[in-house]
This record gives C-alpha cells, sequence and structure tokens, in this order.
C-alpha cells in the first residue's frame, strides 16, 4: 500500500540546470534551477520557473534570452555556488572561478566550464503561483568535444550531468544504460 505525502515537488531526477542572463547593467549572471526540463519538441523549447524575487527573473524579462548549461560532476561546487550567492551583491562568474561568455546568437551568457549549453531566446512567459515559467525556444545547442560518442551524439556517461534530489537535497550522478528506450518494452506487445 502506498502512503500519501501530500502535495510536494517530488518528481524524480531534477535537473541540475545553470541558467545564464545578462542584468540590466550588462553583468553576466548564472544561477542553479531545478525547476525545468524540456517542454516542446517543435520548436525545440526549454522550460525554467523561477520567483519574482530572483535577481535572473528581471534580467531575463528584460533580455528575452537566456542559456541553459548542464551542470556535471566536475562542476559541481560551482553549480551550487550559484545556487546560494546571488547575482545582485556579487559576480558569481568571479567567486566561482567560471569563464562567461558571451552567447553569438541570443543576448546571454554562458559559463565556459559546463560541458553542454542551450542558448535560447525567451518565447512565453507562464504564471503559476510563486513562479513564473520561461519558456525559450532552443536557437542552438554546442556540446565539448569530449561529451561527444563516436556517433557524434551526446554521451550522458561522458557529461556526468548532475541530477537533484528534491526530497534530501543532495546531488546524484547517473548510472549505467539500462535499455534501449523505445524498444524493451516491445516483448509486451
Amino acid at each position: 500500500m502506498k502512503q500519501s505525502l501530500g502535495a510536494k515537488t517530488l518528481l524524480f531526477p531534477t535537473p541540475v540546470l545553470m541558467v545564464g542572463s545578462y542584468d540590466k547593467d550588462g553583468k553576466a549572471n548564472l544561477m542553479n534551477a531545478a525547476w525545468g526540463g524540456i517542454c516542446c519538441s517543435e520548436p525545440p523549447c526549454v522550460t525554467v520557473s523561477l520567483r519574482k524575487a530572483r535577481h535572473s527573473y528581471d534580467s531575463i524579462m528584460e533580455r528575452k534570452a537566456f542559456t541553459v548549461s548542464i551542470a556535471n560532476e566536475a562542476t559541481m561546487k560551482e553549480a551550487d555556488y550559484v545556487g546560494i550567492a546571488s547575482g545582485r551583491d556579487v559576480d558569481k562568474f568571479a567567486a566561482a572561478g567560471l569563464t562567461p561568455v558571451r552567447s553569438s546568437l541570443v543576448d546571454a551568457p554562458y559559463a565556459d566550464e559546463f560541458p553542454l549549453v542551450l542558448e535560447c531566446r525567451l518565447l512565453h512567459t507562464l504564471e503559476i503561483g510563486i513562479h513564473t515559467q520561461f519558456i525559450g525556444e532552443i536557437i542552438d545547442v554546442k556540446a565539448d568535444n569530449a561529451v561527444l560518442g563516436e556517433d557524434g551524439l551526446l554521451d550522458i556517461l561522458k557529461i556526468q550531468p548532475l541530477v537533484y534530489d528534491v526530497a534530501h537535497k543532495g546531488y546524484h550522478s547517473v548510472g549505467s544504460l539500462l535499455g534501449k528506450a523505445f524498444s524493451i518494452g516491445k516483448s509486451l506487445l
């Protein structure tokens, strides 16, 4: 029998997303966001949900653009830091030793140290309770060669993305391949 835990934000896994934006003064900022993911295939879109009180909120609204990078095991400390500090008070890129890169396609920065980045143009916003959902059209995806497989596609085990445990507030890694999607279930057809 299942036990009721109530209405809570308990969904597993939750990504650890690095959201990049420029503030009104042109200062590069980066924040850690767990509320997000892919939300549309055509056009390709990603969503992140932020509270209005966050420094990044006004920046994204003003610039109509943001980047989403994937944090990994190698950048866990930096990813955690940008979720603790506020861009209003500190230059997070400098403090974390991250290298800001200006996107050539959208008006937003990303950190060179993260292996994968999605460059996004703000497409829609949706007010949902205490959060605003930002839907960004993915204009381009850039990846370090080191995280590509022999087939030229992204390799999740090379990326080593962090996943966030919302129940215990911890970071985890991904494991080995268990089965091929859209194949393993065919035996039940």
